[in-house]
């Protein structure tokens, strides 16, 4: 995901396609995922992640095989819809339904520390554009199904689900009255899916996060081509530059981790939003280096810290117990941002010649989720006049 940039620049310049024919391929596949979500969250919250997680790595890995082979733009899309699957099936999501379930009072900082694996994935777009320089896309696209099925499969095998299926406890824990009283999330009633919908509080952090994602999906997708069309970096260049903002954004993690796990992560929410939305006007204006320096530094940090928390604040609300399922429903919003950003960003760089307009727009955007976060407060349980309690 964190390369897609890089793939856009040699696909455009080897098919002549616009840029928002190939941000629509990224737009389609984050619809696709969005619309799998509620299914992928049943399952793995029926059959357990690690079935889940093993069909999604070999899916993801064959698509990247299968992209390598492409000839035409509806090949691009087919690969890339079949890509998608795997990586829905095989990512974050289906991740998260195992640590909601082991953490309660370190959730955060769980949910920070895996993410920190996507980060990793970004400080490596350089070498993969040495790569893509070297040896073409298709075979660095090859060779990367190769590596996800190498790496991926094995990992699967440690995803457990469940504490109590292996005679362990939340947060590890010994299980005793005292340690249940100083744990906060051993209180109140999980909700179901059915009864997280129909609080305001379930709307309002998935529009949100949706009005997060348009900023951060239009940056995956137009960051590198507008360094290098718009702003004059070479291919090398704009890969560092995607490089720094992903070390701000393992720093954020950090961050995010441990502040979500003392501070209302509700506050900590709007304050990224408002970070995004400047981050995005620096790049769309960007007339020097340091004004790209701190998009990536406000960018990266409001990215790092605020991912933690959409996980976080959602099992904090509403309980672990039906947490994959409550957030695949979500999923169906938060995809709107996804597939709206890019798509959006791409038609005015086609219509106007450049990325100002289209990115500005969407830094307005991240205002209006900064408002959703600020009225998204703790629900009460239909079944209980007690508010479920936050760190």
């Amino acid at each position: 995901m964190q390369s897609y940039g890089a793939y856009v620049v040699l696909l455009q310049e080897e098919f002549g396609w616009s840029k928002v024919l190939v941000a629509g391929a990224f737009a389609l596949t984050r619809i696709e995922s969005g619309i799998l979500g509620p299914l992928q969250g049943w399952l793995a919250d029926r059959y357990g992640p690690r079935i889940v997680l093993s069909v999604g790595v070999v899916i993801f890995g064959i698509g990247f095989m299968l992209f390598s082979q492409i000839q035409s733009l509806l090949g691009f899309y087919l690969t890339f819809a079949f890509i998608a699957v795997g990586s829905s099936l095989g990512g974050f999501a289906t991740v998260m339904v195992s640590l909601v379930n082991w953490f309660g009072r370190h959730r955060a900082k769980a949910v920070a520390f895996s993410q920190i694996g996507y980060s990793l994935g970004g400080l490596s777009v350089p070498l993969i554009i040495l790569f893509l320089e070297a040896f073409g896309w298709r075979t660095t696209a090859f060779f990367s199904g190769v590596l996800v099925l190498v790496i991926g499969l094995p990992l699967v095998s440690l995803v457990r689900h469940r504490p109590q299926d292996h005679g362990e406890v939340m947060d590890g824990g010994d299980g005793t009255e005292e340690e249940k009283q100083q744990n906060p999330f051993r209180t109140g009633q999980d909700f179901t899916a059915r009864q997280a919908m129909r609080t305001s509080s379930f709307w309002l952090i998935s529009f949100g996060h949706a009005c997060a994602l348009l900023t951060v999906s239009a940056i995956m997708v137009h960051l590198v081509p507008h360094l290098i069309e718009d702003l004059g970096y070479s291919l090398a260049e704009a890969g560092l530059v995607v490089a720094l903002m992903t070390s701000f954004q393992m720093v954020g993690q950090l961050c995010g981790g441990y502040l979500g796990d003392r501070f209302n992560k509700q506050i900590i929410c709007v304050f990224c939003m408002m970070f995004h939305m400047v981050a995005l006007l620096l790049i769309a204006f960007a007339s020097s280096l340091w004004m790209v320096l701190l998009f990536a530094l406000l960018h990266g940090l409001a990215w790092g810290i605020r991912g933690p928390l959409m996980v976080a604040l959602r099992a904090d609300y509403f309980g672990p117990s039906s947490f994959g399922t409550i957030m695949g429903f979500s999923s169906l919003i938060v995809m709107l941002g996804m597939s709206i950003g890019p798509l959006f960003a791409g038609y005015m760089a086609d219509l106007h010649g450049n990325y100002e307009i289209g990115l500005s727009f969407l830094g307005i955007g991240a205002l209006f989720g900064a408002v959703c976060f600020a009225f998204a407060r703790p629900p009460a349980h239909p079944l209980s006049d007690k508010l479920h309690p936050l760190i």
